[in-house]
C-alpha cells in the first residue's frame, strides 16, 4: 500500500454560504452565541490504494468494524479484513461457499452489494448476481447471505428478488448478458433499492410487470415497499420505469431523496431525481426514420431522434438535473459526499465515469437542479464504485483492479 497527495489543480472554488437576517437585531438584543458558519473552503483529500490485482472488481460495502466486503464480477463476494487479509467468500469455485447457479457473461455477474442496516447485529447483506436456477431463462436475482464474524464464510442463502430480466443471447444492439444495471442500496427509509436494465430488449423498460430496465423498491424480503406509486396495472415493487442501465443509485443528506445515474447509448449520461411512480422517458421502440437491428432503437439516433429522456412520448417523464454534455462517457456510480470534513464538498454528488475516467462533483440546488460542476482530479481510471464510509472515508473501485480510499 502506498499513500499520495491527489489533489494536483482543483478546478473550482468553494462557494461561500449567503447568511440571511431577518430585521434588524441590536448587540444587545441577541440571546445566545452568534451562530457557527460551515466551512466552506475546498478539502484537501488524501487518496490510499488499500488492495491491487482485483478481477474486475464492480461493487464495496465497508462495514462497521473495518472490514471491506467487495464483488469481482466473475468471482463472486470477497472480503479485506481488517488486518489487510483477502479471502473469497461466495460464487465461483475457490470461494468458500460455491454457487453452483452462478455465472458471469458480458455485463453481468457479481455486481452489487448492500449491508442490511442492522448489518453490525444480525450480519445480512445482498448481492445481486445472474442465476441459472430458473432453467434455460437465466434471470439476475438478489440473494440475501449472513456473513460469520471471522469473515471466513456465508450462510443461510434466500433469494428473495428471482425474476428480474436478464439478457439471454445476442442481437443486433450487442453480446449476452448486456444492461442489467445491477446496483443495491439501501436507502434513508429502511428498504432496498435495486436497478435493473433494458436487456437491449426495445419493449422492456416500459413494460408494467417485467423488472428491466426499472428501479425497485423493496424490504428485506423482497416484497414491495409500502407507498410505491407506480401506475395501475404495474408490478408493485417498481418505483420507477422507463429506464436504460441504472447504475449509480444514492440518496440526497436531509430530504432522502433517490438519485440514479444512467448510461447514455451513444448520447446523454443523465443523472436524475426519482419521483415515486415516475417515468425515466427511455423507450427504444422503432421510430420512422431509425434503421433499428432486430428492432431495437437505442443506437440508432441522436438526441433529438433517439433521446434518453423522451419528452415528445412521455410529457410528464422525469426531468434529468444533468446530461453529461450530451454525450455518453459511461456514468456509473453516484454517491453524495457527506460530512462536515468534507468542508466546501459538503453535500455535494459524486459521479464516475468508466469511458470519461474521471469523477465528476455536482453541486445542486434546493429543488434538485445543477448548479456547477467540478472534476473532483483522480488519476484518470474507469470508476465502477463510490462508498462513502461511516466514516466520510470514500471508497473507490476501478476496472484496473483497485480499491482506494480517500480521506477528506
Amino acid at each position: 500500500m502506498y499513500r499520495l497527495r491527489m489533489w494536483m489543480s482543483l478546478l473550482s472554488t468553494a462557494v461561500g454560504l449567503a447568511v440571511g437576517c431577518s430585521g434588524s437585531t441590536s448587540a444587545d438584543d441577541r440571546t445566545g452565541p452568534p451562530p457557527t458558519l460551515a466551512d466552506t473552503s475546498t478539502p484537501t483529500p488524501t487518496l490510499s490504494i488499500v488492495a491491487t490485482g482485483l478481477s474486475s472488481p464492480w461493487d464495496i460495502a465497508p462495514t462497521p468494524d473495518s472490514a471491506l466486503l467487495f464483488t469481482e464480477k466473475c468471482r463472486g463476494l470477497s472480503v479485506r479484513r481488517a488486518n489487510g487479509s483477502i479471502s473469497r467468500l461466495f460464487g465461483a469455485a475457490g470461494s468458500a461457499v460455491v454457487a453452483s447457479d452462478f455465472f458471469c457473461d458480458g455485463q453481468s455477474g457479481m455486481n452489487g452489494i448492500a449491508l442490511d442496516p442492522d448489518f453490525a447485529t444480525n450480519r445480512t447483506l445482498y448481492l445481486f448476481m445472474p442465476s441459472t436456477l430458473s432453467g434455460a431463462t437465466r434471470t439476475n436475482r438478489v440473494v440475501r447471505l449472513v456473513v460469520d464474524a471471522g469473515y471466513t464464510t456465508v450462510s443461510a442463502r434466500t433469494d428473495i428478488i428471482t425474476d428480474m430480466a436478464y439478457k439471454q443471447g445476442a442481437n443486433g444492439a450487442g453480446g449476452s448478458g448486456a444492461h442489467s444495471g445491477g446496483r443495491l442500496r439501501f436507502g434513508p427509509d429502511g428498504f432496498l433499492w435495486v436497478s435493473t436494465g433494458d436487456n437491449h430488449d426495445a419493449t422492456l423498460p416500459q413494460d408494467p410487470v417485467r423488472l428491466g430496465g426499472k428501479v425497485l423498491r423493496v424490504d428485506r424480503d423482497g416484497a414491495a415497499a409500502p407507498g410505491n406509486a407506480a401506475p395501475v396495472g404495474f408490478d408493485r415493487r417498481i418505483y420507477t420505469y422507463g429506464h436504460r442501465n441504472v447504475q449509480g443509485i444514492t440518496f440526497r443528506p436531509g430530504s432522502g431523496q433517490a438519485f440514479v445515474a444512467e448510461h447514455g447509448p451513444n448520447h446523454s449520461d443523465e443523472v436524475t431525481p426519482l419521483l415515486n411512480g415516475g417515468n425515466g422517458g427511455w423507450d427504444p421502440q422503432l421510430r420512422p426514420g431509425l434503421t433499428c437491428p432486430d428492432g431495437y432503437c437505442g443506437y440508432a439516433g441522436n438526441p433529438m431522434t433517439m433521446p434518453m429522456t423522451d419528452l415528445a412520448r412521455f410529457p410528464s417523464a422525469m426531468r434529468p438535473a444533468w446530461t453529461n454534455n450530451g454525450s455518453s462517457q459511461g456514468m456509473g456510480p453516484a454517491v453524495f459526499l457527506s460530512g462536515a470534513s468534507w468542508k466546501g464538498w459538503n453535500g455535494r454528488l459524486a459521479i464516475g465515469m468508466m469511458g470519461g475516467q474521471r469523477v465528476e462533483l455536482l453541486e445542486l440546488d434546493a429543488l434538485g437542479a445543477t448548479v456547477r460542476t467540478t472534476n473532483m482530479g483522480f488519476p484518470p481510471t474507469r470508476f465502477r464504485s463510490l462508498v462513502l464510509g461511516p466514516d466520510a472515508r470514500l471508497w473507490v473501485v476501478t476496472d484496473a483492479g483497485e480499491i482506494w480510499r480517500v480521506t477528506p
